[in-house]
């Protein structure tokens, strides 16, 4: 059953993609033995990643881009990762609203994922609904972060040029020197550029570029408005030329080694998590051992000593 769902993948139906996405999301065997069988067929995608400050504009530049994407016949998938409902533990689903006008376009598959509480903004199987589009055949599959902190350098473990917007007048130009999203950042993005300060957060951001180490990459800063258009083909651009130089530099080896270490440590560690709280009570002996570490009658260290050493007690199966 699975390696005809993987055939329809392959083939570019799209019912097989949504189903596959919900089986690779809800972890279940099916959608494990689907990215196994698809996997060797990806590797095709450009692969974008769009982060930075909530209140960035993201989302309109997502939209934007896959616009003019579209208008050179090209096809577009967008992973695009909401903050996860408190209650629920699902997505929000705000981007699906936002995007609306690509529903009715067949070149154009747009998937909502909630991060449930992931660092970096990215859920644990936004890497596998990724794979899925990229076998799929879309030409560009764009992931979209939560924004929800200084933190989201995840997604250069995931994408093959990452963009990272700034906007002006808003404090995120002194908080994006701090931290270090930057230095993930293939392009540079001054959102919202028709809003005072925008020359100014473009001249501090080149600057802080040429303190910074040399890459044989130069990373572009680009002014842009997302809501109007102004910027977004010369965004494009940049990206097709990040692209390029991967694979004439010969540092798209190199990537794909990061980006396959970097996915195979994530997996092993959610692994090893999901299979210590199954061997020391589920989640009932999981909470119960917070509670003790609440109240400092263990430390954290510790009890995660306890989690890991009930894992020796066990077979580990698949």
């Amino acid at each position: 059953m699975t390696d005809d769902l993987a055939a329809r993948v392959l083939r570019g139906e799209r019912l097989a993609l949504a189903r596959g996405l919900t089986a690779a999301e809800n972890g279940t065997a099916e959608g494990k033995r689907l990215l196994q069988s698809v996997y060797a067929h990806t590797g095709k995608a450009h692969v974008v990643g769009i982060t930075g400050p909530a209140g960035s504009g993201k989302s309109t530049v997502t939209d934007t881009l896959t616009k003019f994407y579209r208008g050179e016949g090209r096809t577009v998938g967008i992973v695009a990762v909401d903050p996860s409902s408190p209650f629920s533990r699902g997505a929000v689903l705000g981007d699906r609203i936002r995007m609306q006008d690509h529903w009715s376009d067949s070149g154009v598959f747009i998937r909502s994922m909630a991060s449930r509480g992931a660092l970096g903004g990215l859920s644990a199987t936004t890497f596998e609904a990724a794979l899925l589009m990229d076998a799929f055949g879309q030409d560009i599959v764009i992931v979209e972060t939560v924004g929800a902190g200084q933190d989201e350098v995840e997604i250069a473990g995931l994408a093959d040029s990452t963009v990272v917007i700034n906007t002006p007048a808003t404090g995120d130009d002194i908080q994006a020197m701090k931290a270090g999203i930057l230095e993930v950042a293939d392009v540079l993005l001054v959102n919202k550029a028709d809003l005072p300060g925008a020359d100014t957060l473009t001249a501090q951001l080149k600057a802080l570029l040429s303190m910074g180490e040399a890459r044989p990459w130069k990373v572009p800063v680009i002014q842009a408005e997302g809501r109007t258009g102004r910027g977004i083909e010369e965004l494009a651009a940049a990206l097709a030329h990040h692209r390029d130089h991967l694979a004439q530099s010969g540092e798209m080896r190199a990537l794909r080694l990061r980006q396959a270490r970097h996915q195979v440590e994530n997996i092993l560690k959610e692994e090893l998590l999901r299979k210590a709280i199954a061997s020391s009570g589920g989640q009932a002996g999981m909470e119960a051992l917070v509670e003790r570490v609440a109240e400092r009658g263990i430390d954290p260290r510790s009890a995660a000593g306890e989690l890991s050493g009930s894992l020796q007690r066990v077979p580990v199966t698949g």
